[in-house]
């Protein structure tokens, strides 16, 4: 495709192609439609579902293909704007507001822009020890990642899998490839997992991964990889040596920000770049959204870095509209994470004990059980809560839940009140509703906020 730039017009330069950019290019063509909007991205795909990457290795999600949702001629078709794909941006000259880009035949060429739109995401710090790349090591950050493991998969003898990093999405991994038949171990720097969750959620998943036959090697911050013939062989945590065939990092998600950094745009001090909430930089003509910047947070008044694909989306839509004439803004962040593993379903919302105690926050904690359904009904089972709220003010900081899918519907009512500055103990006075098959008798939000209301 040539590229082909009609004069006199706003020309609007999106960098980076997962989830932001598109949402950005695709509101800035909507908002300026005589604009001529322009998106570049380094690799060979853009628009993509990289949350339900996890599902594609157990056949939940049958083909890649469905997680793609656009490529460079149909999002020209239906959105108006032009990609280029496998085309890196290597150089941004503010002064001159001119990009240099290496295209598809290694050319490097000087594109001018009115208004430019970051959205270069994030990368994946590279593991200590590891100085070479192993042709069994990938990180899962993308479908070319994917790619490569399920080919490895498929056609080589793989039975011993381990993954580093136990977050969500090494949980979510660690799902889909031990029902795909493959012995897992999972490894993390922490000394149990999901500890930062609280001492009730990660003894239930230390016996659970126990249950399942899955291996957590805590306290694993250094690891020393022996290798022949390009492979990794085993890995040596404290002493102990893990026999392996695949190594999957899930850790260690960083700001990708070098693009930025060497053109002067201010970033913080997690390394995202500051943007206000318009999401503008310190440059009048550039904005930035997605992985790549830092928000304020709506409880702690800090900036904060949110790597989440929903707030991604959302940050790229304001970008986007505000970059082409618009007058959008986003707002402070309250993080809302919620995973699946197996039959439990797990969620955050707000802050966590340790970021209370790291900002200083004096909070009360209540926590309990309940049952999500009436106990006769089938599917009935114990849900766990937790709740962080100020003790003076009864305002909420944080909860996280455990059970069924209920849990993620519990978070999601405990960020709404955060929101509106709802005190904890009005949860005691809530009208949930009750249907023996879908809803408890008494709700687990009740017993909490009635714990909140007496002091307990």
């Amino acid at each position: 495709m040539d590229l082909i730039i009609l004069k006199n017009r706003t020309k609007i330069i999106v960098i980076g192609g997962n989830a932001a950019g598109p949402a950005a290019a695709a509101k800035a063509k909507r908002i300026n439609p005589d604009a001529d909007v322009i998106l570049f991205e380094k690799s060979p795909f853009i628009s993509t579902g990289t949350c339900e990457i996890p599902y594609l290795f157990d056949g939940t999600i049958d083909d890649y293909k469905k997680t793609i949702f656009f490529d460079a001629d149909s999002f020209l078709r239906d959105k108006g704007v032009k990609v280029f794909v496998n085309t890196p941006v290597i150089n941004i000259d503010r002064k001159n507001k001119q990009l240099v880009v290496n295209f598809f035949n290694s050319t490097q060429q000087l594109q001018s822009y009115d208004k430019l739109i970051l959205t270069t995401g994030s990368f994946v710090e590279p593991i200590e020890n590891l100085s070479f790349q192993p042709v069994n090591f990938s990180s899962i950050k993308n479908i070319s990642d994917y790619l490569k493991i399920s080919e490895f998969l498929k056609l080589n003898k793989v039975k011993n899998i381990s993954i580093i990093g136990a977050g969500y999405i090494g949980f979510e991994i660690t799902e889909t490839l031990k029902q795909s038949g493959y012995n897992i171990n999972l490894i993390d720097k922490v000394s149990l997992p999901l500890i930062s969750f609280g001492k009730e959620i990660s003894s239930y998943m230390q016996d659970k991964l126990s249950d399942l036959n899955i291996e957590f090697w805590g306290n694993s911050e250094n690891i020393n990889f022996i290798s022949s013939d390009n492979k990794i062989r085993y890995l040596k945590i404290n002493g102990r040596t893990i026999e392996t065939d695949y190594v999957i990092q899930t850790t260690g998600v960083k700001p990708n920000n070098t693009l930025a950094v060497g053109a002067g745009i201010t970033t913080g001090k997690l390394g995202g770049i500051r943007v206000d909430s318009k999401l503008k930089t310190n440059d009048y003509d550039i904005y930035a959204a997605g992985d790549n910047i830092e928000l304020q947070n709506f409880i702690t008044k800090q900036f904060d870095y949110f790597p989440l694909a929903t707030i991604a989306r959302q940050t790229g839509y304001v970008a986007g509209c505000n970059a082409a004439g618009g007058n959008d803004y986003y707002p402070q962040v309250i993080k809302n994470i919620s995973f699946k593993f197996f039959d439990t379903v797990i969620s955050s919302v707000g802050l966590m004990e340790h970021e209370c105690n790291s900002n200083k926050l004096q909070y009360g904690v209540v926590s309990g059980f309940a049952d999500n359904l009436v106990k006769i009904f089938p599917g009935s089972r114990r849900v766990f809560g937790k709740i962080l709220y100020n003790k003076n003010t009864k305002m909420i900081y944080g909860a996280q839940f455990m059970g069924g899918l209920e849990a993620s519907n519990y978070a999601d009512k405990i960020s709404l009140m955060i929101q509106n500055n709802i005190n904890a103990d009005k949860l005691s006075e809530a009208f949930f509703n009750y249907s023996p098959p879908i809803s408890p008798f008494v709700n687990l939000l009740n017993l909490l906020g009635q714990k909140i209301k007496i002091g307990k």
